[in-house]
């Protein structure tokens, strides 16, 4: 345990001696603050039959700044070792390659919570700047905040797969946008398919889907299973594949 509490935090201090993290930290922030504000905006006016909760976790721009932060927080989790080389300095060092991807994805992790702390306070800034929000359904909320951990893990392990399939950042960064693209897009197929097999598969995969339900208040137990297996199973298979490479 006391191996991994060094590597964690060597990983949360990694994140804060670069630009890339304050930086995307910004962008992050800015973007789900802009879409909580256009939110808060449709329901005042009576555009939106959802609740806040239930608006704000299925808009598009919840997505887009959960597709732009995932990259950032991975990407350099091993491809910048194994570029400079630290890698193999790292696995010389008396630590299992479970402690060492079991920290890194603890570190990524860390810093994706650590980017939503501050969105807990935009209801309460928007009230003091003189908006009129909806009685919070605080039920909602806490769902579709357990929902966006639970997806983020499994979007998190996505990007710390592809940071270690290759030595350039931005090559894992491209590699997890697509995969994540194509996750996302998965809960399209019904749309243009009858087959419903298919159909049912995909509505099972779809996290658009599951987040309505999640911003609902709705709490399904085979989705909470398949995103902790689904993060499981990836962090697995990254042990799997570094231990591959010691034994080279």
């Amino acid at each position: 345990m006391t191996v991994f509490l060094q590597l964690w935090r060597r990983e949360i201090s990694s994140y804060f001696r670069t630009s890339i993290a304050y930086a995307g930290g910004a962008f992050f922030l800015a973007v789900i603050g802009f879409g909580f504000w256009m939110t808060a905006s449709r329901l005042a006016q009576g555009a939106a039959e959802d609740g806040l909760a239930g608006a704000f976790f299925g808009a598009p721009w919840f997505w887009l700044a959960m597709l732009i932060v995932t990259p950032l927080l991975t990407m350099r989790l091993f491809a910048e070792e194994r570029r400079m080389g630290t890698l193999e300095m790292l696995m010389t060092a008396p630590v299992t390659e479970t402690e060492v991807v079991l920290a890194k994805f603890a570190g990524a992790f860390s810093a994706f919570l650590l980017l939503w702390v501050p969105t807990l306070a935009y209801a309460a800034i928007l009230e003091r700047c003189g908006a009129r929000l909806p009685a919070l359904d605080w039920g909602s909320v806490a769902a579709g905040y357990l929902g966006t951990l639970l997806i983020g893990g499994f979007f998190l392990s996505v990007g710390l797969l592809c940071s270690l399939l290759t030595r350039h950042q931005v090559v894992a960064a491209m590699a997890c946008l697509a995969a994540l693209g194509l996750l996302l897009a998965a809960g399209q197929l019904p749309l243009y398919t009858h087959a419903e097999q298919v159909r049912r598969i995909s509505r099972a995969v779809s996290a658009p889907l599951h987040m309505m339900d999640f911003a609902a208040g709705i709490l399904d137990t085979r989705t909470v299973v398949w995103y902790l297996g689904a993060t499981v199973l990836l962090l697995f298979i990254a042990i799997r594949i570094l231990e591959a490479r010691r034994l080279r």
